[in-house]
């Protein structure tokens, strides 16, 4: 029942590791070079050697592996219906391996399934680490910069950045809220584990409305908190620590580079 040790996304990590001394903007572009990569990558040995690197990402990060893939348990249900789907309508070839009526899933199915599965846990995985090893101010100030060249066509660099480092912020927070309000249903009779689906679905409605108004009451609470300490956006804003690239920065993303142009070309 306890749904926050289980959602790892948005989880900083604090740690003294080189990946939490990189740059934000390095670790960002990095993660997004990677994820290109993963829908580049045409072979299960492709997969399976960035799997290995984001191990040995996590362990250079000291980032507990068992905590990494505690994070898959909640995006169980869209990686079996993900698999089940491409299993029995992804491929056509092959030899047949199982029917149940309309339903045939082949050699062809099966095998794109597990590429398709394997992908998407990869991209869970990377994403996660970047939030591991970037704290919530970094995240908003490398990807403030990031935007900064689009502020031309009228983007608001600052404000997209902070509703996102806002909303990876407040996801434990209202995994927590979502907890005690189902602890509270449940101490009132209310079953959310028992009947058929639809029945489950009908038992977190009562979950979703006190969740609905904790939300909207915590928004209108950081908005006054902002504004009573005067905060007008990001014009002529300064900060604590200015973002500087390293040596170790241009060696990141040089070996960021080589590794996903090896990986693409593996057949």
């Amino acid at each position: 029942m306890e749904l926050t040790r289980y959602i790892t996304v948005g989880q900083y990590l604090p740690r003294s590791s080189p990946l939490h001394r990189l740059d934000p903007r390095t670790k960002i572009l990095a993660t997004t070079a990677l994820m290109v990569t993963l829908f580049l990558i045409p072979s299960f040995a492709g997969l399976g050697l960035l799997a290995a690197g984001l191990i040995a990402l996590l362990v250079l990060g000291q980032i507990p592996l068992g905590y990494a893939l505690r994070g898959l348990r909640p995006i169980a249900v869209l990686l079996l219906l993900t698999v089940f789907l491409n299993t029995f309508f992804g491929g056509d070839g092959g030899r047949t391996l199982f029917q149940a009526g309309p339903l045939v899933a082949t050699e062809e199915g099966f095998r794109r399934a597990l590429f398709v599965g394997s992908r998407f846990i990869l991209l869970v995985t990377a994403a996660t680490l970047l939030t591991f090893v970037t704290s919530p101010v970094e995240l908003t100030d490398g990807l403030e910069w990031l935007l900064r060249p689009f502020r031309r066509v009228g983007v608001p660099a600052h404000e997209l950045a902070m509703m996102m480092s806002i909303a990876l912020r407040f996801i434990p927070t209202l995994l927590e809220e979502t907890e005690k309000i189902m602890k509270a249903q449940m101490a009132r009779g209310a079953e959310f584990g028992q009947g058929s689906i639809l029945r489950r679905a009908r038992a977190f409605v009562p979950v979703l409305v006190p969740l609905l108004i904790s939300a909207f009451r915590r928004s209108e609470e950081l908005a006054l908190a902002m504004e009573a300490r005067c905060y007008r956006g990001g014009d002529g804003r300064t900060r604590m620590k200015e973002l500087r690239w390293r040596i170790a920065d241009l060696v990141a993303g040089a070996f960021v580079i080589a590794v996903s142009a090896a990986l693409v070309s593996l057949r």
